[in-house]
């Protein structure tokens, strides 16, 4: 696979590109997006499915642009799908061969099943896991359903129902009862889809999020992986839906957003109604990169090795080039981890976001020594998208901030992501055991050769080459109940 990839997304209302950069067989990360509202499907519902001619020539503007785009960041390989607008149009042969004449560009029609397929693997690859789920793609023209039961895509689905659709059949004429009659409708054609757990996908899913985390003032600025439940999210698109202009800009509702957001709030609000679903999970991720995963796991089926995060190998691969001090410092807080969680209460949930810390911990360093962990906070805090909750991301990062005789959990900033975090016991004990584990490597030695056993309240330690760790010693907080002795 080339090592920078670009995914361009023809929808019936917006068209993205994302280029993807590799930096290891199975890690990368976006190098850059581009969206532009075309609105290819723009009066195409009212004339039997027929582009028109406006749209298309807008559209074959941007196309030309993305391309440009997307040489300049040296991209060998180009993918590009087209999803409801071009699937449903009469004349979309004379728009794909125009596009590949002019632009050399072949783009593939994907079917709505393909659809749901991809926006299924992104989601079952990118966001935390989770038992089974069922995720839902919004788009300009269709929507599209993928049933995930552990980390499986089990079941698709695509309905003609989308926003451009919906507004230009229904909403133009004031016919919201039309609308809710015909959404409803498509929506009984599915079978009974047993899950709790609803994932949104696509623009429309986003755009609410996005809006609702900013009434809600949510502690971080991150759209995926976000939860909320489902009284709170139906709440929200009853006031989307009885709100004026005035109302939706006080709502957070951006105004590129006016004209869609009130059918692609209705389609949400009946699909949330006919699933029963009590949580709902906004994904930052879908038909793009799934397109991209496709590619990358290809051999793989289209599943990450297990315990694989893509976003902790990223910043390892970027930013981790001088020694192994990464990799000891998680094998050692592993093992202080099972030697002492029982003592320290810490439930083992947690042992994987310490040892997810301590490969990171000088990730800092890539950037400058000095203050490194106020730079590895930063760049885990920014970095760390994908397969991680908000709890985790919040956890991890923070505990890569330190400072000198000083325990975490004073090291919150104020109004700020403290919410997510555990008690503080646990919190300056986690804390702890990474820095503790970074103070035992200070001469950089390997961590089979430090010994540590637990007798009561004494942790004891000996090895090699510890001389500078009882110097450092000084600058940790170590937890009233245990003693450490060095032997």
């Amino acid at each position: 696979m080339a090592s920078c990839t670009a995914v361009i997304d023809i929808g019936s209302n917006s068209m993205r590109m994302a280029v993807f950069q590799k930096t290891s067989r199975f890690a990368f990360h976006i190098l850059h997006e581009a969206k532009s509202s075309v609105r290819l499907s723009e009066h195409a519902y009212k004339n039997n499915g027929h582009l028109q001619h406006e749209p298309m020539e807008r559209t074959a503007r941007a196309i030309g642009e993305f391309l440009s785009i997307a040489r300049s960041f040296g991209a060998r390989k180009i993918l590009c799908v087209a999803t409801s607008a071009l699937r449903d149009a009469p004349n979309a042969s004379t728009f794909i061969s125009r596009i590949r004449r002019e632009h050399n560009l072949s783009i593939k029609i994907i079917s709505g099943e393909k659809e749901a397929y991809y926006g299924g693997i992104a989601c079952a690859n990118l966001l935390p896991p989770f038992s089974d789920a069922l995720s839902v793609d919004v788009g300009g023209g269709s929507s599209e359903f993928t049933l995930i039961r552990n980390g499986k895509v089990e079941q698709l689905f695509s309905l003609n129902i989308g926003t451009v659709r919906i507004k230009e059949l229904f909403f133009d004429t004031a016919n919201i009862e039309g609308a809710i009659a015909y959404i409803d409708d498509a929506l009984n054609s599915l079978p009974p889809l047993e899950t709790t757990t609803l994932i949104g996908i696509g623009g429309t899913f986003r755009a609410l999020t996005r809006a609702l985390m900013k009434k809600e003032e949510y502690p971080l600025k991150k759209l995926h992986a976000y939860s909320t439940k489902h009284d709170s999210f139906l709440s929200f698109t009853d006031q989307i839906q009885e709100a004026t202009p005035k109302k939706l800009r006080a709502l957070f509702i951006k105004p590129d957003r006016f004209d869609t957001i009130k059918p692609g709030a209705l389609i949400l609000e009946r699909i949330v109604r006919f699933t029963h679903a009590k949580t709902l999970i906004c994904s930052g991720v879908g038909v793009r990169e799934g397109v991209f995963l496709s590619d990358l796991l290809r051999n793989a089926g289209d599943r990450f090795p297990a315990n694989y995060n893509p976003s902790v190998r990223y910043l390892l691969d970027t930013y981790v080039q001088y020694s192994d001090h990464a990799l000891q410092c998680a094998h050692l807080s592993k093992r202080l981890f099972d030697l002492l969680h029982q003592k320290f209460k810490l439930d083992t949930i947690f042992k994987s976001e310490l040892v997810m810390a301590a490969k990171l911990l000088s990730i800092g360093i890539g950037i400058r020594y000095y203050a490194y962990q106020r730079h590895s906070h930063y760049l885990a805090m920014n970095a760390l998208d994908y397969g991680l909750s908000h709890r985790q991301i919040a956890l991890i990062s923070h505990l890569l901030l330190f400072k000198k005789g000083t325990l975490s959990s004073d090291l919150i900033p104020k109004n700020s992501y403290g919410a997510l975090l555990p008690d503080s016991t646990t919190l300056n004990n986690l804390s702890f055991l990474l820095w503790f584990s970074h103070i035992l490597l200070a001469s950089r030695i390997n961590a089979s050769d430090i010994e540590i056993k637990l007798e009561g309240d004494n942790l004891t330690v000996s090895g090699k080459a510890l001389y500078l760790t009882q110097e450092q010693m000084k600058n940790l907080v170590v937890p009233k109940s245990l003693n450490v002795i060095f032997a």
